[in-house]
Order: C-alpha cells, then sequence, then structure tokens
C-alpha cells in the first residue's frame, strides 16, 4: 500500500453547524501529523470539477464558530455516474490526494462508500448532519445545535399560541429519523411528537386527539417531522376537518434549523471526529466512519453506518406522554 501524503476535505450534502470545527480539525490534526491538506470545494461536484486549493492552517483560523461550511457543500447528481466518478478519480490523481475525508450524511457516506469500492481509494467519513440517522454514533455533527434552534422557535411560538389559545403543529426536519422531533418536543415542553418511526404502527393524530389534551390546556404544540405526505400541514387540515371548534396554526421552521452557530457539544464532537479522522489514516484504517459512542472515538465501517434503522430510544415517547398532561 502507497503511503499516504496528502490528504483531500470536502463537505457533501446538507450543510450542518460545526462542518467548519470538523474541516478545521482535520486540517490541524493533518499538518500536526506531517500531512499536505487539500480543500475540495462544492463537494463531489467540485471533486468532479478540480476545485481544489492546498490547505494550510491560517486557512482555519476563526472558523471554528462559523455555521455552515467554507467549503461550500452541493448534492451532485453527476457523481452518483460511473462517468462522474471517474472524473473525480482523476481529479485525485492529478492533485496527488492519497486518502479523502468526507463531511457529510447518509447519501455522502453512500457515495464515498461506493467511490472507495469502485477506485480503492482511502476515505473516511464525519458524520456531518443535523437528522442524526447515522449508525454507530451517539451523535451528528450539527444535531445538536438543530435541537437547539427548535427548541428556541418553539418558545417563542408557545406564545402566541397560549395567547391565543391555539393548536400548533410545528415541522421539523428529519427525513426518515425522527430524533429531532422527538426529543425537541421533550425538551420544549411540547404536547406531543408526530415521527416516522411510528407511522405505520396507528394513528398519531387520532391518538393524541383521544387523549382529551384540550381537557387540561387551552393550547397545545405539536412538533411534526417533515413528510411529503404527512407534514404538519396535512395534519392541521386534519384537525380543521375533523374538528372544526379548534383553532389550529402550522409553523414550517425549514431552513432556518440549518444555520447559526455550533453549540459547544458540536464543536467539541467535530474536533474529536475531525482528529480521529486523521488517527485512522495514520492507523491505516480505510472506509470507516468516525464517531463518538458512549464518549469514545470509535470506527464504523461505512456499510454500517448507512443503515435506514438507526433506533430511536421508543422510552422517549413514554417520557413525552407522561410529561404532556
Amino acid at each position: 500500500m502507497a503511503k499516504i501524503k496528502t490528504i483531500g476535505i470536502l463537505t457533501s450534502g446538507g450543510d450542518a453547524p460545526g462542518m467548519n470545527a470538523a474541516i478545521r480539525a482535520v486540517t490541524r490534526a493533518g499538518i500536526c501529523n506531517g500531512f499536505n491538506i487539500k480543500a475540495i470545494y462544492r463537494g463531489y461536484e467540485g471533486l468532479i470539477n478540480g476545485e481544489v486549493r492546498p490547505f494550510t492552517t491560517e486557512n482555519v483560523s476563526g472558523i471554528i464558530m462559523q455555521g455552515g461550511t467554507i467549503l461550500k457543500t452541493a448534492r451532485s447528481k453527476e457523481f452518483t455516474t460511473p462517468e462522474g466518478m471517474a472524473k473525480a478519480y482523476e481529479t485525485l490523481k492529478r492533485e496527488e490526494i492519497d486518502a479523502l475525508v468526507v463531511i457529510g450524511g447518509n447519501g455522502s457516506l453512500t457515495g464515498a462508500k461506493i467511490f472507495a469500492s469502485e477506485y480503492d481509494v482511502c476515505c473516511i467519513g464525519l458524520p456531518g448532519t443535523i437528522d442524526n440517522d447515522l449508525y454507530g454514533t451517539d451523535s451528528t455533527i450539527g444535531y445538536d445545535t438543530t435541537m437547539n434552534t427548535i427548541v428556541d422557535c418553539v418558545d417563542r411560538i408557545r406564545d402566541t399560541a397560549q395567547s391565543h389559545e391555539r393548536i400548533f403543529f410545528v415541522e421539523v426536519m428529519g427525513r426518515d429519523a425522527g430524533f429531532l422531533a422527538q426529543n425537541s418536543a421533550i425538551a420544549s415542553g411540547a404536547e406531543a411528537a408526530i415521527i416516522p418511526e411510528e407511522s405505520l404502527e396507528f394513528d398519531q393524530l387520532a391518538r393524541f386527539m383521544e387523549r382529551g389534551i384540550r381537557k387540561s390546556k387551552k393550547s397545545c404544540i405539536v412538533i411534526v417531522s417533515e413528510s411529503p405526505k404527512c407534514g404538519a400541514l396535512y395534519y392541521a387540515d386534519r384537525v380543521r376537518n375533523e374538528f372544526p371548534d379548534y383553532d389550529v396554526r402550522v409553523s414550517i421552521l425549514g431552513h432556518l434549523q440549518r444555520g447559526g452557530r455550533p453549540t459547544a457539544r458540536d464543536r467539541i464532537l467535530a474536533s474529536r471526529t475531525g482528529v480521529g479522522a486523521i488517527e485512522a489514516i495514520l492507523q491505516g484504517q480505510r472506509n470507516v466512519m468516525v464517531g463518538v459512542r458512549n464518549n469514545e472515538v470509535v470506527y464504523v465501517p461505512f456499510s454500517d453506518a448507512i443503515r435506514t434503522d438507526k433506533p430511536l430510544d421508543m422510552k422517549l415517547i413514554k417520557v413525552l406522554d407522561e410529561l404532556s398532561i
């Protein structure tokens, strides 16, 4: 196996608070251990198009507290094709990049897994996604910040809900995972959470209404995981039709959740996993995601990390039910 001298780093998919802290950690830990670092702009699209430049410690000064990603990010359809991957590999060879650190979520690490197997490239992943849906790590970079943003928004929405005695459906991100919805509901004192993990088992709205929540409260907050078919608008319309006496409103937080300064927890997670990525390369590891589980840095094979069944602790549902009476 050829000795690794130069490491490339990119951010891919949706941005997440803490990505800059991870970029900083990989860059500085890499330089500290004798590697050359090259930054790749605009994710896999930039890798295809050759948007590469050398990075020094000065390039990452003062970025640990910034949201978003200084390397920009994009979703690349071309990278999913054999032709696109071939162009990306040509860029790696031309730039003499021996290993690639990818900061992103499920789709980004899936791309890294395929790319690594097709071209025998050393790829290391960092879990950069607000959804917290990557298997093998207790938390993902950006999740804690997004949680705090949601709670802050819900606190403000509750003022209006109480003043007007309304039911508010607040839609949050999370795609196929209910971590953001369930935990932000507990943290904000919401009355219910509607999450994908329970969507096939029973009618979550019916259960919420049958509990007679309005018997003890004049206003309600329901946190809903985003969904193309069953988002907050869907449930609000159902209440209007099935319970016309209730005053209902919807607030879709959308991309508001992604931005902002990362919390201390996300900065520390990004820093630990960034350093862990360099340690993995030094140890000769390949094609793993660096996570933190039980406060220990762990290396998770890509095939495990991108599993779609990261379990939500269903005991949290009981916690919310009992505290929202």
